[in-house]
């Protein structure tokens, strides 16, 4: 699965995945709410997604043709804002209004607010029927439109999430990708303690998709996972992606009280010094 990647390509999306997890920092932060840890794990997927993998143009934010991005894991909004904003979507200083009353920036993803965005998600489990819709409307119209979910484990106890995975097989959509960020914690602690959804890859592959498991955080992975289902033409493609919650923050990492808990003034600073910068934390 590895490809021949450019070491240029890999610094490049790793200089941009680190941008994004200080601005989640600030982010959470600034807003004393929020989900970082989710948002932390699925940086680096969202980064060769938003900066390698999708056909789109910030210039034309509704070509009927371009590629479909649905987080499915709605509550992972501060990663996706902030790579959205680095791509050229939103102004930078807009990103410090998240959950305030009055912003776009919504604690959930939310089509109204910001049209660009494919779907308002957040109901677990409803992101990914979203996705194979828009994957079938692709198909009957003929257009080349690819569509990738970004799912989170926890909604992997909800039941339409596999309805809708048992539809997408069942059509073979082929440009249908579900990218699970499997970091293996939820709001109240490790998902196989909650409710377990292992073993996961093999239910991919019983709901009829090329199944492929990577390391989430290994950008020569995600490409090479990305690339392969690009190839795949006989029905969709699942990437289960080990990753870890809270990644890149030490005291963060495989925490799950950072699930949907903001940073203090001492945490925030740490963090962001972890991440490469100096930054004094506002009062707030």
């Amino acid at each position: 699965m590895g490809e021949d990647v450019p070491a240029e390509l890999i610094a490049s999306l790793e200089t941009k995945a680190r941008e994004i997890r200080r601005d989640i920092i600030r982010m959470t932060y600034t807003a004393a709410s929020g989900h970082p840890g989710g948002s932390l794990s699925v940086t680096d997927l969202l980064t060769a997604l938003l900066f390698h993998e999708l056909r789109i143009d910030p210039a034309h934010p509704d070509a009927p043709e371009r590629d479909r991005l649905v987080l499915s894991k709605g509550h992972a909004a501060p990663a996706l804002y902030a790579a959205l904003s680095l791509r050229g979507y939103l102004p930078r200083e807009e990103l410090l209004t998240l959950r305030q009353l009055g912003s776009r920036l919504q604690g959930h993803v939310d089509r109204n607010k910001l049209p660009f965005v494919e779907a308002s998600t957040g109901c677990l489990g409803q992101g990914i029927g979203m996705a194979v819709g828009m994957a079938l409307d692709a198909r009957l119209a003929h257009r080349p439109s690819r569509v990738y979910a970004v799912l989170g484990d926890g909604e992997c106890q909800a039941g339409p999430t596999w309805e809708a995975l048992m539809a997408g097989g069942h059509y073979r959509l082929s440009n249908l990708v579900a990218i699970l960020d499997r970091n293996g914690l939820e709001t109240d602690g490790p998902t196989e303690s909650i409710m377990g959804i292992e073993p996961i890859a093999d239910k991919f592959r019983a709901f009829r998709y090329h199944t492929l498991e990577i390391d989430g955080h290994d950008f020569r992975q995600i490409l090479g996972a990305l690339a392969e289902a690009r190839r795949t033409t006989d029905g969709p493609t699942a990437i289960v992606a080990r990753t870890v919650k809270g990644k890149g923050v030490s005291f963060m990492e495989g925490q799950h009280s950072f699930h949907g808990k903001a940073p203090n003034k001492a945490e925030a600073e740490k963090a962001m010094a972890e991440l490469g910068t100096s930054w004094e934390a506002p009062p707030r």
